[in-house]
């Protein structure tokens, strides 16, 4: 008997059960949850969105509502939240097709993100438009926006088979690589002008901007747009960018640790506030902490990078986002409610980690969800007890994230921020995409069990 087998016989006898009767106790507890989350997703998550959202005076979708939905503010659209309603309609519709209105809601975004967020003079995706799509502030792109409209696109064509989406897509995939990709030091620059030239970092710039800066958020979307396309069009060139992005975020951006680096230079040089004191360390720590909702969500993108390249037996990777989700388990998590914290520090002269932001956002938790059951599906008898961590965090967003009465989630957990109970439910940063797969795929996933990614 091995270490894992002889754990789950103590745990077993310590509970009263037989391995075989424990086994049952959790396939009837991963039914149970699936079935809370497909009803939520319908009844709590969809259903206010769509087709609430849908600005059928301007086009698009709009992104701003109080906390019991209502429209509110002066609805600026920005690329990333149009997007990821497109990613969203797009899959509803293909999950659910007895409601017609999720073909039409993707279809009009498609035609929005084509004849309006698309620069036709000089390609790329805006970054940020008013309602009635004039563009605001200086006109830079960024690789992170230009990703999720590569993302919106194939997934639009995956459900529709619109080879204008496919044509859309080949052209941002092409902008990219002709304007943001690094042929030297691998990887894409974020920051573009409106004409596609990469924004160099000066000494004008403030230390706390992440101007001119390689960052993680922009390459692991990156890593799951290339994912989506390369899905719907099987391209060598999209492969080869593919691989370089799995690899690089797995062996460069992560940490031995299991912890994503931020920002870095254009050499891939890690931007490090630790050697300062702890004053110079909170004031830049929007460019340097430890996100643990982007660790354990990135362990779920470079596994699905790795199963749709095909890679047989990619151990590398599995045991890359183990050691993430184990990291950020052991240094982030709220061991009495559960729940990821946001930001941790290794701050040089304290031992261990430092939380130095409480709050639990909506998203993190969400792709906390879908993680922790991958996990545990992979590694039912690791002694991190991941469907443990699993049950409790979905009790967690059932108590603290997820508005029963106004529906959707709250933005960040009422046991840390008990005032976003009235806050924004919808903004430019916050839509359904990160809700919406997580909890999808958490269904997914128990229904096949231990299979898939």
């Amino acid at each position: 008997m091995n270490a894992s087998q002889l754990l789950v016989s103590v745990c077993c006898l310590m509970v009263g059960l037989s391995p075989v009767g424990m086994a049952q106790k959790v396939g009837a507890d991963k039914a149970r949850i699936a079935t809370e989350m497909e009803k939520s997703v319908k009844t709590e998550m969809l259903n206010k969105w769509y087709p609430l959202a849908v600005d059928t005076e301007y086009g698009g979708f709009l992104s701003a509502f109080t906390y019991d939905f209502k429209p509110t503010g002066t609805q600026d659209k920005m690329i990333v939240t149009q997007a990821r309603h497109v990613w969203t309609t797009a899959k509803a519709a293909e999950r659910y097709p007895a409601v017609a209105h999720y073909k039409r809601n993707a279809r009009h975004g498609f035609q929005f993100l084509r004849d309006v967020m698309w620069d036709k003079e000089q390609g790329g995706f805006y970054t940020l438009i008013d309602r009635k799509g004039t563009v605001k502030g200086s006109g830079i792109k960024e690789a992170y926006g230009n990703a999720f409209g590569l993302y919106a696109l194939s997934a639009y064509y995956h459900m529709s088979s619109d080879t204008a989406a496919l044509n859309l897509a080949k052209k941002t995939f092409y902008w990219l690589e002709q304007h943001s990709h690094d042929p030297v030091h691998k990887g894409y620059f974020q920051h573009l002008g409106r004409d596609g030239t990469p924004i160099k970092r000066d000494a004008a710039v403030p230390s706390t901007s992440d101007l001119g800066y390689k960052d993680q958020n922009s390459s692991i979307h990156l890593l799951e747009a290339l994912t989506e396309l390369y899905t719907v069009w099987p391209d060598p060139l999209v492969r080869e960018r593919l691989t370089e992005m799995l690899l690089l975020v797995r062996d460069t951006i992560t940490t031995p640790k299991g912890n994503l680096v931020l920002f870095f230079q254009p050499d891939w040089t890690p931007v490090s506030f630790r050697d300062s004191s702890e004053a110079v360390v909170l004031k830049h720590r929007n460019l340097d902490h430890v996100s643990f909702g982007h660790d354990v969500e990135t362990a779920y993108l470079m596994l699905e990078a790795s199963h749709v390249l095909g890679l047989k037996n990619d151990t590398k990777t599995l045991q890359v986002g183990k050691r993430m989700v184990d990291h950020a388990l052991t240094t982030g998590w709220d061991k009495a409610v559960g729940g990821f914290y946001d930001q941790g520090y290794y701050f040089s002269d304290k031992p261990g980690m430092s939380i130095i932001n409480e709050s639990k956002n909506w998203w993190s938790q969400a792709e906390g969800l879908n993680t922790l059951l991958l996990m545990a599906n992979r590694y039912p008898n690791d002694p991190m007890h991941y469907f443990d961590h699993y049950k409790q965090l979905w009790n967690y967003c059932q108590t603290y994230l997820i508005d029963h009465e106004h529906g959707d989630w709250y933005e960040e957990g009422l046991d840390k921020d008990p005032q976003r109970r009235t806050g924004l439910k919808g903004h430019i940063w916050k839509a359904a995409y990160h809700t919406y797969r997580a909890l999808t795929s958490c269904v997914d996933q128990s229904r096949v069990g231990s299979a898939g990614h």
